[in-house]
Formats: C-alpha cells, structure tokens, sequence
C-alpha cells in the first residue's frame, strides 16, 4: 500500500502509518529541524522540504515518479491546527456577512493547496487529522469568498467522493492520555464508501472511563507510569535519572517548588491551604473563574493569597510588585496536578511547564520528564530515534514540541489498520 503524508513534523504520526503496512512514499514539512529528524527515522522516504504553497507541484510530481504509474492508496495530512477556530460555522458565517468579522488566520487556508494536490493525485483515500475545532473553521476560498473548511473540501474533490468526519477520543483506543481529534475521511474506493454511508468505517472504541459500558477500562496514568523511578525538581541531583535517557526535569525555583511541593494529589497550589504551624487553617476559600458581562470565563482575582485566619502567605502562586504580594493572573489549570487514575490530561506542546495547564506529576514535586512524555504518547511502542540525518544534535526543546504537536501513534494506528484492511480485501 502506497501512501504520503503532508505537514509530516518530525514524523510521530507516520509510526501508526508505517506499522500498519504503508510505504511511506514522500512527507512534506515546513521545518528544516523537524524533516531532519524525519528523514533519519523514514531513510527511504522521499523527504520535501519547505512551503506547500509553492511546492505542491513538486510534490504531485515525486509522487507520480515514485508511483511509476500505480495508484495512491492514502494521503495523509496534518494540516496546522493554531487557526482553528472555537466558534460555530453558523456563528462565523452569519459575523462575515454582516461585516462583523474580516480576520481570517492564513494558516487555515493550506487546504487549498492540499486540496489541489489531493485532486491531480486521485488517492484511493484522504484522511486528515485535526482539533475539532476544524469542524467549524471557516476560511477564504481562491475567490475570496467564506466557506467552512470540510464543505470546501467536499466541493473541491467532487461527487467521486464520499466524506465523514468524527471526533475521536484517543484515550478510548488505550492510549493513556486525553486527547480529542476531528478524523475527517474523504475516499473514492466503493468499499470505504460504503462503509463511511452507513455508519461502519470508524472503529469502534475498546477502552471507556466508564465502568458500565462493558469495555477495557482506560490506561491511566498510573498504568504507563507508575514504576518510572522517582524525581524531585529541588536540586540538580534529584532532577536527573542518569540510566535512563531523557528521564530528567528542570530545577524549579524556590519560590515555584515551594507552592509545588505543598499541593496534595488530586489538586492545585491555587487551592494549598496554610502551613503556618500554629494555624494550618484548611477551609481558606480555593480559587475559580466566573464569566465576566461578555460571557468569558477568566479566573476569579478575589482568591486570598493570605491565610483568612492567622493571615500567613499561603503557598500559593503569587507574585510581588512594588512591595504588594498578589495572586498570580494565568489559567485555573496551572501548577495542578495530574490524576494517577485517568489518562494523562493531552500534552501540550507546554507540557514542561507547571505554569501551565496540568502538567504536575501525580505526587511528585516536579513536571513530567520527557521520557515519561514518551510513555503517556506511546511513542516508546515504536522504534524511533531522537536524531537528524545531518547528525546534528535534537535538542530537549524540540523534542518537547514535537510531542506536543503530534498525535499518539497508538490511536491512529488502529485507524490506519482499519484502511489498509479494506483496500487490501479489495485488491485480494
């Protein structure tokens, strides 16, 4: 089975694609250091290096020569999901009539080129993976008009093909993580066709939080973790497991490991209550958000920072200006801590961060180190190697982003499975 992929990063998603049977025949990426990692893992695929937007001709023609006449089986594309937008189309479509609304991210707009490419290939099968937010992006069509993202790419394929979409949580199919994507399929082959009709290409889910649904339960954190040695972000010392590459974390500052280090599992150092040893008063009120007049949700700024009975700092997240210690502004997420019991909260391309969103170790005082990264996005179940064809050195912030930006190969793999199962039982 014949395949490519676009907006390929460092080539995490292409694990899933490889593993199910596909030859990988061309990626395309913006980055230079991401292909680079990309090209040392996937040596046999013909790796395109810059701007679809000028290079989808090149694309269409490698792909033609390293089909030599044969048919694509799959494109596969990852298009750049920071555009997207949370709100509905209807409410877009309606703001950009009236006049209410002119931006327009341009980042969204690389279907176009990719919808071109998709139509001078003909695959058998399209499959892109996104937030779902894509579902309601609306963007500028080559005439300059609005259309939403998924009835432009129904338009531009044409009635040769069927298409459906759905939002997949990640976590239902083992994956030990939370992390909801928008599959959108778009194919020609009357097998898949008929199957994306009546309901029954998408498979079905093996994993569930929920105990009555007669499923596996999900793999949580404690699962994928539990038995990776231990590490404290107090000290260098403490912060590094030598034996075990990637397995260390950065040295907080006092001031961070002090409010880190006195959040309980199960919570936030928004909500740590007073250590004051002659008080330790523990009904201190814990923050929150409340939507303001404009119905946005932002976080409350009445949240004491002071114990509400002996007056001791709380050790909470704070900061100090001109001598006055107040709350620090920033998400209600932030400095909490992980459930050992649920899958991983989704990694951001931030989730070195304790300032943000749920990246605390369960108990631990300290974020995740990347080897545990590799665990909770499954891309420790593959053989892939953190290095660049032109041997220069990966270093830990790329790698970092890389996962965050990618999709935990477990998931898609049983996607891809499920395509390569029905083009394969046609062509036997």
């Amino acid at each position: 089975m014949k395949a490519i992929s676009l907006f390929c990063s460092a080539g995490i998603g292409d694990l899933a694609l490889r593993a199910s049977g596909f030859d990988v025949l061309l990626a395309s990426e913006l980055r230079e250091n991401r292909a680079q990692i990309f090209k040392h893992n996937y040596p046999d695929t013909d790796m395109i290096v810059g701007d679809i937007w000028t290079l989808q001709k090149e694309i269409v023609q490698r792909t033609k020569a390293r089909l030599s006449g044969g048919t694509l089986d799959l494109l596969f594309a990852t298009p750049p999901c920071q555009g997207m937008s949370k709100n509905g189309k209807g409410r877009l479509l309606r703001s950009i009539r009236e006049g209410k609304k002119s931006k327009f991210d341009p980042r969204n707009r690389l279907i176009i080129p990719l919808m071109k490419i998709a139509q001078s290939l003909q695959p058998s099968v399209l499959m892109l993976e996104n937030v779902p937010e894509m579902e309601s992006t609306v963007i500028l069509d080559a005439e300059e008009q609005p259309i939403s993202v998924l009835d432009y790419m129904a338009k531009e394929l044409g009635s040769n093909y069927t298409g459906a979409w759905k939002v997949i949580e990640f976590a239902d199919f083992g994956v030990p993580q939370r992390r909801k994507r928008l599959i959108t399929i778009f194919t020609r082959h009357p097998q898949i066709k008929k199957g994306l009709e009546n309901n029954t290409f998408f498979p079905k889910e093996t994993h569930s939080g929920n105990k009555n649904k007669g499923l596996l339960p999900w793999v949580t954190v404690r699962d994928a973790i539990a038995d990776v040695p231990k590490l404290d972000s107090r000290t260098k010392e403490t912060s590094t497991c030598t034996r075990i590459p990637f397995h260390n974390v950065s040295v907080m500052k006092p001031k961070h490991y002090f409010w880190v280090s006195h959040t309980p599992p199960e919570s936030k150092a928004f909500n740590n209550q007073c250590i004051n040893p002659d008080c330790l008063f523990d009904q201190n009120t814990i923050h929150g958000s409340s939507k303001d007049k404009h119905g946005i949700n932002k976080a409350n700024t009445s949240t004491p920072i002071f114990c509400e009975r002996c007056h001791a700092l709380l050790p909470r997240p704070s900061v100090e200006e001109n001598g006055v210690i107040r709350l620090m502004k920033g998400y209600t997420s932030a400095y909490s801590r992980m459930s050992w019991d649920l899958p991983a909260n989704t990694l951001t391309t931030n989730f070195t961060y304790a300032c943000s969103d749920t990246n605390l170790h369960p108990e631990q005082h300290r974020v995740l180190s990347l080897y545990e990264a590799l665990i909770l996005h499954t891309i420790i179940d593959f053989s892939y190697e953190w290095e660049r064809s032109d041997q220069k050195k990966v270093p830990n912030a790329l790698i970092k982003t890389c996962i965050g930006e990618s999709i935990p190969p477990r998931g898609l793999l049983v996607l891809f499975r499920r395509v390569f199962q029905m083009l394969q039982n046609a062509k036997t």
